[in-house]
């Protein structure tokens, strides 16, 4: 008699959900139900924490709205939901809850039964989502996660932003693990714990990747700086890491993640997607074949087209497009910040022509400046397809030009100082003219009034929306290292500038048409990284000035702390921005305004 109590005081302590599996309840669902309809499924499929899904209960819903109520004083999220939304997730999918706060989210929808009856609801759910939460590197400089927020100017029309925000961890001592050196050469070194988010116009986060699930730095191919990020017209998410190319929805549901085919390695920077479906991947070559007999892994020099089934469909070989051997940029550029190759040790140094003939003479391959295929010669950071004349727009950072590449694999046209171009690309050079159409007087690397190159730049997109025919209009991020084909007299005379040109491709000109960040100076300089993109939306252009602000201690020869990058927004046009957000502590590498219309609200195509 004394056991039965103590098996029936035992059976009494276990949770009621174990009924959910049967016994004298028979099946059942045992968790809380709020509304009208199904559960809440927090993150529900791992990487989104501040995401859920309402599930739909069994019914069928449609004119679905949901508005993640604000915090005080803060930024409301409003939106509605597609019937591809409703279908692919079984019910509502909520983004832009705050984290480490239980959320107010309200729900108007119609819900119809297996009979046909239909029902209007609205329903008010508290969902509490977690802290922001990404690894840490475990060095000097980091600060609280995942940065500090300074809003310093929104105007109303912009005050509906949501700003995707692509930031690094610093290097960590996990992620130096691995060094791929196969058969010699490669970027593998690139690994940085990702920190991606999207805060609104108050400097909240709404949204975070927990990327663990699909990332690991201590596998070498689950690892690499996640880079390239976009929004693409389907409203869906593409970007790349080390040896992965990936495509996911914002509530974290994989499209695909696929490893990159295997002639190339070492994804970085850039995914563009054309209208057929296919992806331009920068990449580069996995086993090179020199014009001396060596074999060596290239370092970002290649892109590689592939189809929506990742079959490789086309590729541009730049080192038989360009000339690899074209040096004069890498012998000014400063050798203390290299895109993410940062050495504090070597600000404002700069490589000779003795160095680099020993270099260029030498085995030594892989991730450093110098010339031809094996070493960063090229360095290319943006890939823009043009379907109006099947060519690919290129930033190549290392030979500072912006340069258009038709499919035939012909150069188009550079814009970029002629100093050093040889025969056969020397005539594609644009020449600068004023907005009469009279040519600007230059000198070298030079330039007299408004007009100038661009030197170590980011993102040259072509504006869609502005161009007709063979006039285009081209932005850019121009970083500013080595303006005018030379190193300033003190490191605070460097400047960065966004900058858009019109591009008249039939007469080969080019003029400038608007800069910004000149008259910032120094403070706004970013040494490596950052973007400047057209919004069509709004009729304005995007800027982040992603390595901007941080300090340096000249007496140690380090940095004392993380950048502190600039969100900026401007009406087409304008002078002053309409929108700047300063980020603390932060190493950022791009940002863009993100929509949840978009992501949630449009059917699929």
């Amino acid at each position: 008699m004394q056991k039965k109590w103590i098996a029936l005081a035992i059976a009494a302590t276990i949770p009621c959900a174990a009924f959910a599996i049967g016994g004298p309840s028979g099946a059942k669902v045992d968790y809380e139900v709020q509304g009208h309809i199904g559960e809440v499924m927090a993150n529900p499929y791992g990487i989104a924490p501040l995401t859920a899904v309402i599930r739909d209960g069994g019914y069928t819903l449609s004119d679905v709205t949901v508005h993640i109520v604000p915090k005080q004083g803060g930024q409301p999220i409003d939106y509605k939901v597609s019937r591809t939304q409703l279908l692919t997730h079984g019910g509502i999918p909520v983004f832009g809850l705050y984290a480490d706060y239980l959320n107010t989210v309200r729900v108007e929808y119609t819900r119809t039964d297996t009979t046909g009856k239909s029902e209007k609801f609205k329903d008010e759910y508290k969902l509490y989502a977690p802290p922001v939460y990404f690894e840490p590197a475990g060095n000097t400089m980091e600060r609280a996660m995942p940065f500090g927020v300074d809003v310093k100017k929104v105007d109303k029309e912009f005050s509906d932003r949501l700003y995707f925000v692509n930031n690094l961890a610093e290097k960590s001592g996990v992620g130096t693990r691995a060094v791929w050196n196969n058969p010699t050469g490669g970027a593998l070194e690139w690994n940085f714990w990702p920190q991606n988010t999207v805060i609104d116009t108050k400097g909240e986060v709404r949204w975070y990747m927990f990327a663990n699930p699909i990332y690991d730095l201590n596998s070498l191919y689950s690892a690499g700086v996640m880079m390239g990020f976009k929004q693409n017209d389907d409203g869906l998410l593409t970007w790349g890491y080390g040896q992965r190319y990936v495509k996911y929805d914002i509530l974290g549901r994989e499209v695909f993640n696929r490893r990159l085919p295997l002639r190339y390695g070492d994804y970085s920077h850039s995914m563009d997607d054309a209208q057929n479906g296919h992806y331009f991947l920068r990449v580069a070559s996995s086993n090179w074949k020199r014009s001396d007999g060596k074999n060596v892994r290239t370092v970002r020099d290649v892109i590689a087209e592939v189809d929506a089934n990742g079959n490789v469909v086309d590729e541009f070989r730049l080192a038989e497009i360009l000339d690899p051997y074209r040096d004069n940029v890498m012998k000014v550029l400063d050798q203390g910040a290299v895109c993410l190759n940062i050495d504090a040790s070597q600000a404002g140094k700069t490589l000779s022509s003795e160095d680099l003939a020993k270099l260029d003479a030498s085995d030594k391959f892989g991730d450093i400046v110098g010339t031809g295929p094996g070493r960063n010669w090229a360095h290319v950071n943006s890939v823009d397809y043009d379907p109006e004349d099947d060519s690919i727009i290129i930033s190549s950072r290392h030979q500072s030009a912006i340069v258009k590449i038709g499919r035939d694999k012909k150069v188009k046209w550079i814009l970029g100082s002629p100093e050093g171009w040889k025969k056969g690309w020397a005539e594609k050079v644009l020449k600068p003219v004023d907005a009469k159409g009279n040519p600007i007087k230059c000198e070298g690397s030079k330039c007299e009034g408004d007009f100038d190159w661009t030197w170590t730049q980011h993102t040259a997109f072509k504006i869609d929306e502005k161009s007709k025919g063979d006039i285009i209009y081209v932005s850019a991020f121009d970083n500013g290292d080595a303006r005018g084909m030379e190193q300033p007299a003190l490191p605070e005379m460097k400047y960065s500038r966004s900058v858009v040109y019109k591009i008249d491709q039939k007469k080969m000109t080019v003029e400038q048409v608007w800069e910004y960040g000149k008259e910032r100076g120094h403070e706004w300089y970013s040494p490596v990284t950052s973007l400047t993109e057209y919004q069509a939306d709004k009729d304005s252009v995007f800027v982040y000035s992603a390595t901007a602000g941080a300090n340096f201690d000249l007496s140690t020869g380090a940095f004392t702390s993380a950048p502190n990058p600039f969100i900026n927004e401007f009406k087409w046009g304008a002078k002053e921005p309409s929108v700047e957000i300063q980020l603390k502590n932060c190493t950022g590498y791009q940002a863009w305004p993100f929509s949840v219309q978009k992501a949630l609200s449009q059917e699929a195509k």
